[in-house]
């Protein structure tokens, strides 16, 4: 697998004890007075200070800028005396000059094309390490924001490592600029954490612009790698949601349904708290206990109540059909569904329950309901407000399952995949370093959350950050999803491209007025719907890529990395491998290991026994490829290329054609054997009136060779999809096969 680089020190190494007792005693006397100062208020942690040794000297030290007490903390906190480079407008701010007794500081002109060089040559005249924010402006955002390529550049002409440090807790203050955007705090806690040095390695024969693009690529690599290393995502969640709870107050809403009457995390933990118990009553400690709920804030505080006493919820994809369902009960041996009376009328599903019914036990949670007397409402709110979850958590662990999904079953049976608390945690820490967003944003999630790009994309990011999420039930309300997006005033939304192109078919042209973000994933994004959100509403679809077994995100686009027609780059913390497929060329299978990646799966072959990766490594079955800069693209499953005639013929690509072709309808490939040529393709389309024919000419006009066009071509009413948009190639199979 690909590791990140390791650092190889090329630099005096210092007497880490002589730092400070070299510099002069006024100075001394002053580093301590800050120190004593800060920690008294701030309660200040500092964590790898070996690392500190490690880099020796010089070293280029990169910080994340979150507010006006930084430069006072690194200088206080850091041995020795480094060299600050600040603007120049900054430096004269009396601010400022509180502290520059503690360090030496170079104002740099930011205007002037010369200034780096000249501070490269302080540098190498002085071998001092360099303190440098690479953001150039305290964050307004709560996330890293642009990173300049100046720091990067110096460590590179002086053979420099990078060394990153991580200040946090201090944007929580009022000497941050998120007024407005987070709970503010006269003294919160902050933790400095110094990781370790790294070498920035760029090819010799780079040069000029291109060499420091990806110098700059490089160094915010370093420092997203350094914000998601330095997260606590080994805890549970449910202790996440308690934290949550204290970093942005009881208070805050967190979770909204269409009732609209949204929950806080006070009323969200006292009501987990309460269901909690009466879930204890009928399953067993680390039971897995199957969820048939739709998006609701009902579904939210039944997941956390079974966090709360240490059961794993089994969300169930109501939409999957009986003999499906009874595979996913069979192979995670689930003896209890939670369900709604409500939902099993409204949404007609009473055969899916008589199918089931003589497997497991059904509860519906309006019996739960008005089991509920005085004495639970009370120990909820006692245990909720006051000590968050009951006792039963004391035996579960970070690296315990915590949920159970589902695979979709586009070309099997559904697998059961099963996620720790810290895989789910990780994953949520690794979208958060490379995506900004904060407690001033709204979430509209209609993305079932039996998938896992709803459970973690549209429930758990936001509940867990401090941000409310409002969960619809489904997003196949083309007209009212837009409508309602709009009347939630949502910053950020989720989607598939079928679900996404349905919306701005009929959206009004300002229903999405105050999104900032739409993030795609589960199919690929075709062209047409990027370009017509960007046309009609003047949004950019973020694309990215996951799946079920990696919690989901693997890569994503985001505002200050994108690219169209990819799914991004590598999430942080996320070693990979291109494995090379026999007859496909520029690109391999991808192959990933992480802290995001599964505990393994079930299946109802074999019920209830975890089959775990080998060695920590999901095999994607995708292939792909990667560009200079890292951005993947995808070229189709491995399971989805047909040989004819001897040669790969994707099927993804196939489906591509017939949309270039026919743009309005909807398409799908699949291939079976041929007596004269090994496979043959067979196009699927709603196109009324298609004939190869036309699709062949179509091709030729194109460039693309007759190979890719499929033999066979069938107009149908409907392709049929499964419930996250996906389509359902089983179920077509066996319509074609009919």
């Amino acid at each position: 697998m690909l590791k990140k680089n390791e650092t190889v020190r090329v630099g005096r190494q210092t007497d880490f004890a002589e730092d400070n007792s070299q510099l002069p005693m006024g100075v001394r006397l002053l580093k301590g007075f800050f120190v004593g100062i800060l920690r008294l208020l701030f309660r200040v942690e500092v964590k790898g200070l070996e690392n500190y040794k490690k880099a020796g000297v010089p070293a280029v030290i990169v910080v994340n800028h979150v507010s006006f007490l930084d430069g006072m903390l690194v200088g206080a906190f850091l041995p020795g005396k480094p060299l600050f480079a600040i603007n120049t407008q900054v430096a004269n701010q009396w601010w400022v000059r509180l502290f520059t007794n503690l360090v030496d500081v170079y104002a740099l002109d930011p205007a002037n094309p010369m200034a780096i060089k000249s501070l490269i040559r302080q540098i190498q005249d002085t071998g001092q390490n360099c303190v440098i924010f690479p953001e150039g402006r305290i964050t307004v955002t709560g996330a890293l924001m642009k990173i300049y390529e100046g720091p990067g550049m110096v460590a590179d002409k002086v053979s420099a490592p990078v060394l990153p440090v991580r200040i946090d807790g201090a944007q929580y203050s009022y000497a941050s600029r998120l007024k407005g955007k987070v709970r503010l705090r006269l003294f919160p806690k902050i933790t400095m954490t110094i990781q370790p040095p790294v070498m920035l390695e760029v090819d010799k024969e780079i040069k000029g612009r291109r060499r420091r693009q990806e110098i700059g690529l490089q160094l915010y690599d370093v420092m997203s790698d350094m914000i998601f290393e330095t997260c606590n995502y080994k805890t549970t969640l449910f202790d996440a949601l308690t934290d949550a709870c204290k970093v942005n107050g009881g208070n805050a809403l967190v979770v909204e349904d269409v009732n609209r009457d949204p929950l806080s995390y006070n009323r969200l933990l006292v009501g987990a708290n309460v269901l909690g118990h009466k879930f204890a009553e009928f399953t067993e400690p680390k039971e897995k206990v199957g969820v048939l709920l739709p998006n609701s804030v009902g579904v939210a505080v039944t997941f956390f109540g079974l966090q709360a006493v240490g059961r794993v919820p089994a969300m169930l994809n109501f939409s999957t059909g009986v003999k499906n369902m009874r595979a996913a009960l069979k192979g995670a041996q689930i003896k209890t569904v939670l369900t709604s009376r409500l939902f099993i009328e409204k949404g007609k599903l009473e055969h899916l329950i008589e199918g089931i019914r003589d497997k497991v036990k059904i509860v519906y949670l309006e019996d739960i309901k008005e089991k509920v007397y005085l004495e639970d409402k009370l120990r909820g709110l006692f245990w909720g407000r006051f000590f968050r979850s009951y006792p039963y958590l004391n035996d579960i662990h970070h690296d315990d399952p915590a949920v159970v999904l589902f695979t979709s079953g586009s070309e099997g049976t559904p697998k059961g995949v099963v996620l720790s608390h810290s895989n789910l945690l990780a994953n949520r820490y690794q979208l958060a370093a490379r995506i900004d967003f904060n407690p001033s944003d709204i979430v509209f999630n209609a993305l079932p959350v039996f998938h896992s790009f709803g459970l973690t994309g549209g429930m758990l990011l936001p509940m867990l950050s401090g941000i409310k999420t409002f969960l619809y039930p489904s997003p196949l309300h083309y007209r009212i999803v837009p409508a309602m997006v709009y009347d939630t005033d949502a910053t950020i939304m989720f989607g598939t491209d079928t679900f996404l192109r349905g919306y701005a078919r009929v959206a009004n042209v300002y229903d999405f007025y105050a999104v900032r973000y739409v993030f795609a994933g589960a199919e690929k994004v075709k062209a047409e719907t990027r370009m017509d959100w960007m046309n009609k509403f003047g949004l950019r679809i973020m694309e990215g890529y996951g799946a079920t077994e990696t919690s989901p995100g693997i890569t994503i686009n985001t505002p200050m990395h994108y690219r169209a027609g990819t799914v991004g780059r590598l999430l942080p913390g996320i070693s990979h491998e291109l494995v090379p497929v026999p007859g496909i060329d520029g690109g391999g299978k991808l192959e990933v290991s992480g802290p995001n990646v599964m505990l393994g799966y079930l299946r109802a072959e074999n019920p209830g026994v975890l089959e775990a990766p080998k060695d920590g490594i999901y095999d994607t079955g995708d292939i792909v490829s990667l560009d200079e800069d890292g951005f993947v693209s995808i070229k189709g499953r491995v399971k989805r290329f047909a040989k004819i005639a001897g040669e790969m013929v994707s099927l993804g690509a196939a489906e591509q054609l017939a949309g270039k072709c026919w743009p309005e309808a909807s398409h799908a490939v699949i291939s079976v054997p041929d007596a004269r040529k090994g496979e043959m393709l067979i196009l699927a389309t709603t196109q009324e009136g298609a004939e190869r024919k036309a699709l062949s000419s179509f091709a030729k006009g194109e460039g693309i060779a007759e190979l890719m066009v499929p033999r066979d071509v069938r107009v149908m009413d409907k392709i049929p999809v499964l419930g996250t948009g996906k389509t359902d190639y089983v179920t077509l199979k066996e319509m074609l096969e009919e």
